[in-house]
């Protein structure tokens, strides 16, 4: 039925208005009365929860930042079967991202290019909303995002994610430093060795007992992702999130003018399976077992899923998917897990 839909209506309209309509019906699913109905239909029926970072996770699979940027649809994605909702990515100062259009189907790829450039109502603005939903029986765990604030000086930046920190990491069951998206001025340098241990040992520092995870980039070479685990160790955070959108344009399926029609951004779906699944194997290889790996990029099926989960991810999450696969894509993939893991 939604592939119906998607191929008749969802397809023919702006990627973005799209996604705005859908995000309008998902935060209204709590206040329609049968949430948690929906969620009995969702959620795993044997048993498929983790426990890392403290916390209990009902499932493995969670919804990556970017879908939720500030935090207003958790309680209604967590009923469509999310495990877990990561927001954001949230900023210490509101900003409205790049110009429109950005964001861009690649539909025979089952691919996204985005360039939306941080766009979210700022961190401080997000406190209240972020406050009533930690009081929500049976909400799905909920992660925080935090990046770079355009307008700040990349020299500047420790105190523009201190400011992030120090307002959301209260609210949060896990928080993240992002320095990998690619459409923040500046911002994947900070991947840079020199410059990342001082950012995260001072994060680390503000979120205090909550668990702090780095969100790192696709297109690091092996040896930079191997270096940044073992920081991740060295400074005693509590794991490392892989990955974020690639740069690359290789090997798509859709026309060449098409995708350079599309412009610069970063691309997430399908294409980027087999480098996330490569760079999960680094970082496993890597780190101590106990520490919490999220491997995300180009899953799309509960078979992936269990890909991941057997190839050392503690937890996985997807996103870009969810855009093609439609409302029942996470219960798709719990009863999926319930079939191979159950």
């Amino acid at each position: 039925m939604y592939r119906l839909l998607f191929s008749q209506v969802l397809s023919r309209l702006d990627p973005e208005r799209a996604h705005h309509l859908a995000f309008v019906v998902i935060q209204a699913l709590p206040t329609l009365g049968f949430g948690r109905l929906v969620n009995r239909f969702t959620r795993p029926r044997t048993d498929q929860s983790v426990t890392t970072l403290g916390l209990r996770f009902e499932s493995p699979f969670g919804l990556a930042a970017g879908f939720d940027k500030d935090g207003k649809a958790v309680i209604g994605l967590g009923q469509l079967g999310f495990g877990h909702v990561e927001v954001g990515t949230l900023t210490a100062v509101a900003q409205p991202g790049n110009p429109t259009p950005r964001l861009f189907r690649l539909i025979a790829d089952r691919a996204v290019i985005n360039r939306m450039g941080f766009n979210n109502g700022g961190a401080s603005s997000a406190v209240p909303r972020l406050f009533k939903v930690r009081s929500v029986a049976g909400r799905p765990v909920l992660g925080i995002n935090i990046g770079k604030s355009r307008v700040v000086e990349v020299e500047n930046a420790t105190a523009d994610y201190l400011a992030s920190a120090t307002a959301l990491a209260p609210l949060a069951d896990y928080l993240v430093v992002n320095v990998s998206s690619p459409n923040t001025p500046g911002l994947r340098g900070l991947q840079e060795l020199d410059q990342l241990a001082p950012l995260l040992t001072a994060v680390k520092s503000a979120a205090g007992t909550t668990p702090l995870l780095v969100k790192i980039a696709p297109d690091l070479s092996d040896d930079e992702v191997t270096r940044i685990a073992e920081l991740t160790v060295a400074l005693n955070l509590d794991g490392i999130i892989a990955t974020n959108t690639t740069l690359s344009r290789a090997n798509l399926k859709t026309d060449a003018a098409v995708v350079e029609a599309a412009g610069a951004g970063g691309l997430s779906g399908a294409p980027l399976h087999a480098r996330a699944l490569a760079v999960l194997k680094i970082i496993r290889a890597s780190v101590p077992a106990e520490l919490c790996v999220i491997s995300v990029g180009g899953v799309e099926t509960a078979e992936q899923v269990a890909e991941r989960l057997d190839a050392g991810a503690t937890l996985v999450q997807g996103y870009t998917a969810f855009l093609y696969q439609g409302p029942l894509w996470a219960r798709q993939i719990n009863r999926g897990l319930d079939r191979l893991r159950g």
